[in-house]
């Protein structure tokens, strides 16, 4: 006789609610002997409350929310499983007391395409239906963020130099409105120093000439 047990396998891929793991199974004779393995994957389960998401989506732009992984949902996918949906409108809380129900059962729920008015918590629960036993619990803070603060000119919230950086130009090379002024700055100072010059010559000269008078 031989039995088929798993030796070794890998975490859970997730740390809460269904997730997947990779087992090595082999069938172990009478002696002891590791005869034939295989990897396989298998379903696995880890804490099933997994706690608030926080999200954003951009308003007018397809979204979708989803209550298990990618790997987890292939695995499951056709078993016997209910999705139960909940939603708390224009709130981010994980208070159970706020929720109103949402009907869709299905894993995961679409925008298309995003509005203000979805923006809040979803809650979504994956029951076993054989046992009625709760495997998974979410929830999904998702704010959809206005298109007039999603389309925000960035150009203009740059400094000059930062636009010339942006466009691969030296500062140092550029000619503008902060370089100019800086230029116009040292042109002002070199004039002001002429004139107190000039002004100082004139001082000189006339009390040498004055001098120059009084000798004779």
């Amino acid at each position: 006789l031989r039995a088929r047990i798993a030796v070794n396998s890998t975490p859970c891929s997730v740390t809460c609610g269904l997730g997947v793991r990779q087992e090595r199974l082999c069938e172990l004779t009478l002696a002891g002997e590791r005869r034939n393995c295989s990897l396989v994957r298998s379903r696995c389960l880890s804490e099933w409350i997994c706690g608030l998401r926080h999200l954003s989506a951009p308003e007018g732009k397809p979204f979708q929310l989803s209550c298990l992984s990618p790997d987890a949902a292939s695995l499951v996918e056709g078993l016997n499983f209910g999705y139960t949906w909940r939603f708390a409108r224009g709130l981010i809380t994980t208070n159970d007391l706020l929720f109103q129900p949402f009907r869709n059962p299905s894993p995961s729920l679409s925008f298309s395409p995003a509005l203000e008015s979805h923006s809040g918590t979803y809650r979504c629960d994956v029951q076993e239906l054989s046992s009625f036993r709760l495997v998974k619990r979410i929830y999904f803070g998702l704010r959809v963020i206005p298109a007039d603060l999603v389309d925000l000119d960035f150009q203009k919230s740059l400094t000059w130099e930062q636009q010339l950086a942006a466009n691969g130009e030296e500062p140092g090379n550029a000619t503008g409105p902060a370089e100019r002024e800086q230029r116009w700055n040292f042109w002002e100072k070199q004039w002001f120093y002429e004139v107190v010059l000039g002004i100082g010559r004139g001082v000189i000269m006339g009390i040498l000439f004055s001098l120059g008078l009084c000798c004779l």
